[in-house]
């Protein structure tokens, strides 16, 4: 079993990390199937997030792709807010939450298949800083409240500020293992954490992210990474309309 999870978590944090998103919202699903209880899973799924997309960070930061003045009020909110969201998972239904987020994922990947930015694709260089702080809220809130990273908000939201989706996915990676460790911190507190699951899992998520990212970096130009993250974001909706229907 554990073999077998180390495999799927290196696959998918691959998969992932060439959209800088976390691979948590697949991953979980399939620690659930393997016979996982939930609450093991969910603190698992954070932790994974935590640590395969710091290892993308560093592949970003060494080769200058990350703007770390866009990414600071991402974070700070996002950090804050994914606490209060795994505090109130104790106490909230997250069905209707869920109804709204699997919509707004199927938004978000048609429009990464289908917006178009300007013709000449100029991306904005300035820095919102107010409206980049909400996305934080935003993600951070239902990264903690349903055990994901805030990558799925992220991502989508930036491109319509109209950033490079390059700088996206490299901001994304940066952002979601602040929001991601703090929703497993909340988590560790509120119950036990299964350690020997979570260290082969992250090993997995480390080695598969970082490799994705190198792969990002070399191979894809902003419109493939653009598709990238719409096929990604329609199979989080995917795995999230099967969870409700179960």
């Amino acid at each position: 079993m554990l073999i077998l999870m180390f495999g799927i978590s290196l696959i998918a944090a691959f998969i992932f990390a060439l959209g800088g998103v976390g691979a948590a919202i697949i991953l979980i699903p399939v620690m659930v199937w393997a016979g996982i209880p939930i609450t093991t899973a969910k603190p698992v799924g954070l932790f994974y997030n935590t640590v395969s997309l710091s290892g993308a960070s560093i592949s970003n930061i060494k080769n200058h792709l990350l703007d770390f003045k866009i990414g600071i009020p991402v974070i700070i909110f996002s950090f804050l807010f994914a606490a209060v969201g795994a505090y109130i998972s104790k106490f909230v239904s997250s069905r209707i939450i869920l109804l709204i987020f699997i919509a707004f994922l199927v938004f978000s990947g048609l429009m990464f298949l289908f917006f178009k930015n300007q013709a000449a694709e100029k991306y904005r260089e300035d820095r919102p800083w107010f409206k980049l702080s909400m996305i934080g809220v935003i993600a951070g809130f239902l990264s903690g409240l349903l055990g994901i990273g805030g990558g799925g908000i992220i991502s989508p939201l930036m491109l319509l500020l109209g950033f490079n989706p390059k700088k996206i996915a490299a901001i994304t990676a940066f952002v979601v293992p602040f929001s991601a460790f703090s929703g497993f911190v909340t988590y560790w507190m509120m119950g036990e954490i299964n350690w020997t699951l979570l260290v082969v899992v992250s090993a997995g998520g480390i080695i598969g992210a970082t490799l994705g990212t190198i792969f990002m970096q070399k191979k894809l130009n902003p419109k493939m990474v653009k598709k990238i993250l719409a096929v990604i974001l329609l199979v989080m909706a995917a795995k999230m309309i099967f969870v409700m229907m179960k």
